[in-house]
């Protein structure tokens, strides 16, 4: 007769797994808002939506980490990747005006390693302080033979809410609108699987590649209390020239001066390391520009005024103008 199996011998190990939700039930607790109506550990979570609004849109927006993920399994760093999980949903809710409200986290993983779960989820818990949202819940997925030894894999799932009446759907945007742009803290998430073959390629970057995404959130949503503002668009995968038409309406182009803001050394390393093409460069990085404002041009100066003194690094980088076509951005 065969030896009795549990789940563990299996490969799966439930104590471990409770430990992690206990470890980390404090670290929850210290981002919850007060229309979270019930902590982590249940079948799903629950929140209200804030009171003071009058017509509320709900905006969701998900996301993972990508290949990123990599160089934090060769460097053996877990705290920052939970940063940028909740950085990539929180500042796509943004741009269409919305207040991140909760955000929720998947976690799977070959054999869970709880010292390594926990640095991951005390930066996802920072994500969340920095983007005004309570977490609220999550799952952590232990699944023998899906992973490579030591490896894991992250997604992130974002609820936000915005008054009807003010969604930012880039409707008004008008030739002779002003294009500002908010600096990036690097490449944030995107671009890494390129950035992986140039290291690979040239040796260690000089720079620290897992600096956490740049989460715009708190000072955009005192700009927009503060003046109009007609679009944003979060820069991503694709760049400028892949996410800014994304939020321009038909008949409308962004005109972006590339020399408008100083290059940052790591994209200067990663194209002179990787002998990347200029135009290659603009369609894979953010180039130092995370998050894009456009505004009437009599409210350029107020409002990067106001994002200075929010702590941001603003630059006027470029203007709307007429097009023919479909909205494009062009780099000049």
């Amino acid at each position: 007769m065969s030896e009795p199996l549990s789940y563990r011998d299996a490969g799966v190990d439930i104590d471990e797994g409770d430990a992690l939700v206990e470890a980390i039930k404090p670290l929850a607790r210290r981002t919850l808002r007060p229309e979270v109506l019930a902590g982590i550990g249940g079948f799903g979570a629950l929140c209200e939506i804030p009171s003071r609004y009058r017509q509320p849109v709900l905006v969701s927006g998900t996301d993972g980490v990508g290949t990123k993920l990599k160089l934090a399994f060769e460097l053996a760093r877990h705290d920052t990747v939970g940063i940028d999980l909740v950085a990539m949903s929180v500042n796509d809710v943004l741009v269409q005006g919305a207040e991140p409200l909760f955000f929720l986290d998947y976690f799977a993983c070959g054999k869970l390693d709880r010292r390594v779960a926990t640095e991951v989820v005390k930066g996802i818990a920072r994500g969340c302080e920095l983007g005004g949202c309570s977490l609220i819940g999550g799952e952590t997925a232990e699944m023998p033979g899906m992973y490579p030894q030591g490896e894991y894999d992250l997604a992130g799932f974002c609820v936000g809410v915005v008054e009807k009446d003010r969604i930012i759907d880039g409707r008004s945007i008008a030739p002779g609108d002003a294009i500002l742009g908010l600096a990036s803290s690097g490449p944030h998430s995107n671009g890494y699987s390129l950035i992986r073959r140039i290291v690979q390629r040239a040796g260690p970057a000089p720079f620290d590649l897992l600096e956490p995404t740049r989460i715009y959130v708190k000072p955009i949503l005192q700009l927009i209390e503060s003046l109009p503002v007609k679009g944003l668009a979060h820069v991503t995968g694709g760049g400028l020239v892949g996410n800014v038409p994304r939020v321009f309406p038909a008949g409308t182009k962004a005109v972006i001066d590339k020399r408008a803001w100083p290059r940052p050394p790591v994209f200067q390393w990663l194209q002179q390391a990787g002998n990347v093409a200029e135009d290659e460069m603009w369609r894979v990085f953010n180039c130092g520009i995370g998050m894009v404002v456009v505004v009437a041009a009599a409210h350029a100066k107020a409002a990067a005024d106001h994002l200075r003194k929010a702590g941001e690094t603003v630059y006027e980088i470029g203007a709307v103008d007429k097009s023919s076509g479909e909205p494009e951005a062009l780099i000049v």
